[in-house]
């Protein structure tokens, strides 16, 4: 095996450390953020670090980069109290990973994609349209991480949209029927096509 030490990673060029680093933690979830500012401007960017943190309440919490630059996502959840989370899908790959690019907070990625928003229920916020599965988000608090200047910002569930083929009898939502992908790393994307479940585990006699 090739091994790296902590001294080894710190004097890596800093692309391949982020690479290096990011990969190692293993298969991420890939979702797009929905937002829109106040002035009326969506914009959609994708997140790796999506996480369950609770299931009553329903919270989500994701983290994001020091604030020392303009964060549209931060800065319009911060304003509107609002967001969407909507899967990366197969047929959208390239198009969800450009969202990454940074653009300036007047222009809206769905104008530089070909995703199309989608609007319901009220909510101001835009859902990406034909997504399998779509979630309403209520900002709840952020929590400032000062090990290396993030942001965790916990949101609550506040409506699910999802895929009759998708949603089991017991309300696993399967993933791998929607063709939602993973990420490995910041760049790597894999479609999962099977899903392998287990009864709830107890200890051995």
């Amino acid at each position: 095996m090739i091994s790296f030490t902590k001294e080894a990673i710190k004097n890596l060029e800093h692309l391949n450390k982020i690479n290096l680093i990011n990969s190692a933690s293993g298969y991420k979830s890939a979702n797009l953020i929905g937002t829109k500012s106040k002035s009326g401007i969506s914009n959609l960017a994708i997140f790796s670090s999506i996480t369950h943190l609770g299931s009553e309440p329903a919270i989500y919490g994701f983290v994001l980069r020091p604030t020392t630059v303009r964060r549209n996502t931060h800065d319009n959840i911060k304003e509107t109290g609002i967001f969407t989370l909507n899967p990366v899908f197969e047929e959208k790959i390239y198009d969800a990973h450009h969202t990454s690019a940074k653009y300036a907070e007047e222009i809206s990625e769905f104008d530089k994609t070909t995703f199309k928003e989608e609007y319901k229920e009220n909510w101001n916020a835009p859902f990406v349209k034909n997504a399998p599965l779509q979630i309403a988000m209520k900002f709840l608090e952020e929590i400032e991480i000062k090990a290396n200047n993030t942001i965790l910002i916990l949101a609550t569930v506040e409506h699910i949209y999802v895929k009759k083929e998708m949603l089991s009898s017991d309300y696993f939502i399967n993933l791998s029927k929607g063709n939602i992908a993973t990420i490995n790393g910041l760049d790597g994307y894999s479609i999962p096509k099977e899903t392998i479940r287990f009864p709830y585990q107890r200890p051995k006699d």
